[in-house]
This record gives structure tokens, C-alpha cells and sequence, in this order.
């Protein structure tokens, strides 16, 4: 059963592509250990899309946040580039198997997905997050 009290992690994401893999499992720890484990395969789906568009597509540090509350799970990663995200096309038009999926997974499978810019230790970036509603 989740717990209904709010709360929050972040965890710091250097430059590498193992990041993926330690966030997604971080994760799966979180979820399962607050009663999420209903929403931890689509939770993990989402982290690794946002996180991978943090780590692959931009140079600098970046972050992973998760938070919960009134019956909300937010899901966002941060990174250090300020531009906004490429808007995601329709899954039905990617053909592309390599990339250019992730924010289409994201619009499809979250509740509510967004994006804003978002400062952090002195750094410009972005914030990009989804919502998912848990039953």
C-alpha cells in the first residue's frame, strides 16, 4: 500500500551512460520500498527515457528526481542544457529503432508530461518530468 505522507529523492547523475542503469535501479529500490510496486516497470520506462535524454544528448551533469505526493508520482530529470526538448512526434510515425522515441514513449505512457527551465548548483538547464496518477 503507498504511503500517503509526500516525499522526495534526487540523485546527482554524472556524465556517463552507466547513469541510466543506476538511476533506473535506484528507482525500482524507491518505488518498492514506499508500496509503489504497481507503477515500478512504467516508472522505470519513463526514468530511463528521461534520464538517457539528460545523459546522451546533452555534455554536462544531470539529475534524477522522484517525487510522491497526493497520489502522484512525479518522474523528472535535469540536465545542464537550456533548450527546450525536441517536441515528441507520434509513435506511429517513428521508424527510427536507434532513437528519437523516448519523449513520444513518455507522452504516451505518462498522465502529464512537461518541461521547464530549471537552474541547479549554479547551472542553466531544463526540467523535464511526467506524472503518473497511482490507482
Amino acid at each position: 500500500m503507498p504511503e500517503n505522507d509526500p516525499w522526495e529523492y534526487s540523485l546527482s547523475i554524472p556524465y556517463d551512460p552507466r547513469a541510466v542503469t543506476v538511476s533506473r535501479r535506484t528507482l525500482r529500490l524507491i518505488l518498492t520500498m514506499h508500496g509503489l510496486i504497481g507503477v515500478v516497470d512504467l516508472a522505470e520506462l519513463l526514468a530511463t527515457e528521461l534520464v538517457s535524454n539528460a545523459v546522451l544528448h546533452t555534455k554536462g551533469p544531470a539529475a534524477l528526481r522522484v517525487r510522491w505526493s497526493a497520489g502522484v508520482l512525479r518522474i523528472g530529470a535535469w540536465d545542464a542544457d537550456p533548450e527546450p526538448p525536441e517536441p515528441p512526434r507520434p509513435l506511429a510515425d517513428i521508424t527510427d529503432l536507434e532513437g528519437g522515441r523516448g519523449l513520444a514513449l513518455v507522452r504516451a505512457c505518462a498522465d502529464l508530461w512537461g518541461w521547464q527551465p530549471l537552474a541547479r548548483d549554479g547551472s542553466r538547464g531544463k526540467y523535464v518530468w511526467c506524472d503518473l496518477t497511482a490507482a
